[in-house]
């Protein structure tokens, strides 16, 4: 049953406001807080209203009511005044994911560095590694003048035709929530703020500003998309939080009490500033009062709603002098722990090291990579193979990239200029990094051809006379619109064809997300290679050939037809209603029995793993598991060990079983070692909405060790007392908590 936010919301209207601001006093004051009521307490109210509305940024001069240079950066996407007499800066933002994005014509101007995509960097289920792009990305962001960055996104792949899913971090909760806090906090490393989004439940793009209502049960909300946001917070510490176009309950998100005060405040006991998406502001009292702290990028919003509307309201009383108090002290603080005030930026773009990000860009393509298939081990393609036919994905000339807000302008321009569509979402980027001309230098020997796939005739004939073809398949995605889950065009025939041509075909997916594979009993190998980034071009070669092994795993189940999803029908407007709760990904398909084509965590090597030993015992209010891993192959390789829990069916859980944890571990040839994995206790609990916290049942939970949500390996059953936690409970304790 979907449960209403507006008695709560009345709740909160009338006492929220007060004790939330009352608790800033009540305990001890941190340097960060003390810092920052310093600060708040010089400015007049003319100045905190300053802080809470800010502007797109660009040079033209067609454009009205637009922050311009010098004061924004050209093509950013946001401006701030900041107040110099108190040495607080502007907030230069820019929009972000896997780079420093740009909007406009200053596109041609500010080139930078791309990651992968973020699905990409998620399924290599390597934390470090997603703390090192961040902060690959930081860098980058704040030698390009800018000190606050729109990244990263969270939100659930829950609709996996999402047009912007190839931001997120997939379809489970703790790997996305970890796996984008750990960017967070690497972007954050360089004095920037990094901004969690698109808060919450955006879990589609069709009618995302329109009348898309998201309907569900609170409690699933809590385990599914809402935890994925918690665990983002916890292990990044966001300076603040972007909230989402789409209503939640029939309230939009931006001036929803229930997400912006009852969760993150109350109950999370966040204290950064919430910050709107561009366009997602739709009026003044309602959005301050529900714990809206800024308007972002005026004028997409219908009216500038935060600068003198607001002023008015608070001069009538409706907005009250301490709710903007408490606006601008948000904001404030974040920028006082992060770093803002005492690491100013400055336009260093020329001493940006390009080689060593691309070098990161590249380690994490190779890792996030997954090899979903490999018949009579036909990868890694040998030094000495004679002939290669690469057909198709214009893999003659870069790697496809994700559109929209996010996109990254590559060095070198665009490699493949004039897809259409050239305008918004678009254009259409391939980063110029050849995987034809890298898999040249790798087998110098080989006779290698090219056909674009445009004739499927032509590629069969190249693909018989040769020795192996490698076809690259492409999904674009971007931002506005959502996709189906076929390749672009007629690539799935595309590939049949060369199949039955030449038994030697190995597919490079380069998608946004999860595709339809109805060729894949045809083909001798696949690998998802998502959207590869900067350097894409060398990570598909040395991961075809072996310099790299391949560790990703998938982050997202791919299913085997559109009929195994929750829900059939395309995304819509109007109520979308998650009647699967909190049932999403893995967890449907083994609720429902269906059988996906690849399965979450899945993910092959070209070495071999035996993982054993498995123990667990209880530690705190959790669980922590042992195991013993061994690389029990030729190569040098890194494996991931998935622990998943399942509890009787007396709990009541969504699903049979859920991710408890993992860890990667890379290992040489022989070599084994004993790894740890530590599960949190409310993935143990279900949310108990009555009682307003987490409780776990009574009874016997079991603890696998597996290769993926349908592989399972070695089990063991430990018995749990009956306990609850409160509903801010988190690893570590509140002295975690910025």
């Amino acid at each position: 049953m979907v449960k209403s936010i507006l008695p709560a919301a009345a709740m909160l209207l009338a006492s929220g406001l007060s004790s939330s601001l009352s608790a800033q006093t009540a305990t001890p004051q941190s340097p960060v807080d003390a810092r920052t009521d310093a600060l708040i307490a010089k400015m007049t109210r003319d100045e905190k209203l300053t802080l809470v509305f800010g502007l797109f940024g660009t040079d033209d001069a067609s454009r009205n009511h637009y922050a311009r240079p010098p004061l924004a950066l050209d093509g950013s996407a946001g401006f701030v005044p900041g107040i110099p007499r108190l040495g607080i800066p502007p907030q230069w933002q820019t929009d972000a994911g896997v780079g420093v994005a740009t909007q406009g014509a200053a596109k041609e101007k500010r080139l930078r560095s791309s990651l992968p995509a973020g699905i990409a960097t998620a399924a290599s289920w390597d934390p470090d590694m997603a703390r090192k792009g961040g902060a690959m990305i930081g860098d980058e962001a704040k030698r390009s003048g800018f000190n606050v960055m729109l990244a990263g996104g969270v939100d659930l792949l829950r609709e996996p035709r999402n047009g912007r899913g190839f931001e997120y971090g997939g379809e489970d909760p703790l790997l996305a929530g970890v796996m984008v806090g750990e960017q967070i906090a690497g972007i954050q490393s360089n004095g920037v703020i990094a901004t969690i989004k698109h808060y919450a439940l955006n879990d589609q793009e069709t009618e995302r500003n329109g009348t898309s209502n998201v309907l569900i049960d609170h409690s699933a909300a809590r385990m599914s998309d809402l935890l994925a946001f918690q665990f983002g917070i916890e292990h990044g510490a966001p300076g603040s939080v972007m909230c989402s176009y789409n209503k939640v309950d029939g309230v939009r998100a931006c001036e929803n009490p229930f997400l912006l005060t009852q969760v993150l405040r109350h109950d999370w006991k966040w204290p950064g500033f919430v910050m709107s998406d561009w366009g997602a502001t739709h009026s003044t009292v309602q959005a301050a009062q529900a714990g809206l702290d800024q308007e972002s990028g005026y004028p997409f919003d219908d009216a500038p709603y935060f600068a003198e509307p607001l002023k008015k309201a608070v001069a009538a009383g409706q907005v009250s002098e301490a709710r903007l108090t408490q606006m601008a002290r948000r904001v404030v603080r974040a920028m006082v722990a992060n770093g803002l005030l005492d690491k100013p930026t400055s336009d260093q773009s020329a001493t940006i090291d390009y080689a060593a990000h691309a070098q990161v860009t590249r380690a994490d393509a190779e890792a996030g990579a997954v090899l979903l298939q490999n018949r009579h081990s036909l990868l890694p393609l040998g030094p000495n193979i004679r002939s290669i036919a690469i057909i198709g994905g214009h893999a003659d000339k870069g790697v496809l990239a994700g559109g929209g807000s996010s996109a990254v302008y590559p060095r070198g321009g665009n490699a493949v200029p004039g897809l259409t569509p050239t305008s918004w979402p678009g254009p259409v980027i391939y980063d110029p990094s050849s995987p034809l001309e890298a898999i040249r230098k790798l087998a110098p020997n080989a006779t290698i051809h090219f056909a674009d796939g445009t004739d499927p005739a032509q590629a069969a004939a190249l693909a018989k006379s040769s020795d192996v073809a490698l076809v690259f398949g492409t999904q674009w995605a971007g931002e506005g619109f959502d996709v189906n889950l076929t390749l672009d065009g007629d690539q799935d025939a595309l590939i049949q064809s060369v199949a039955a041509a030449q038994p030697k075909t190995v597919v490079v997916l380069e998608s946004g997300g999860p595709v339809l594979t109805p060729w894949r009993d045809q083909v001798g190998a696949i690998l998802e290679a998502w959207y590869p980034g900067t350097a894409g071009g060398e990570a598909i070669a040395n991961l075809l050939f072996g310099v790299a092994n391949p560790s990703g795993h998938l982050p997202v189940t791919f299913p085997a037809d559109l009929g195994q999803l929750p829900h059939h029908e395309a995304p819509h407007g109007g109520d979308v209603t998650y009647t699967e709760g909190a049932t999403v990904g893995y967890k449907w398909f083994e609720a429902k029995g269906l059988k996906p084509a690849f399965p979450f965590g899945h993910g092959l090597s070209y070495t071999s793993f035996t993982a054993s030993g498995l123990q667990v015992a209880r530690e705190g209010a959790g669980v922590i598991a042992h195991v013993r891993v061994t690389n029990t192959g030729q190569r040098r390789g890194a494996a991931v060990p998935q622990i998943y829990v399942a509890a009787a069916p007396a709990a009541g859980w969504e699903a049979p079983k859920r991710l408890g944890g993992w860890q990667k571990v890379t290992l040489e040839p022989g070599q084994s070692r004993e790894v740890s994995v530590a599960i949190d206790p409310r993935l143990l609990a279900r949310w108990d909405e009555a009682n307003h916290r987490w409780r776990i049942a009574a009874g016997s939970y079991t603890i696998s060790l597996a290769q993926s949500a349908t592989e399972p390996g070695e089990s063991s059953t430990i018995v749990l007392p009956e306990q609850t936690l409160p509903v801010d409970w988190h690893p570590g304790g509140a002295e975690k908590k910025r």
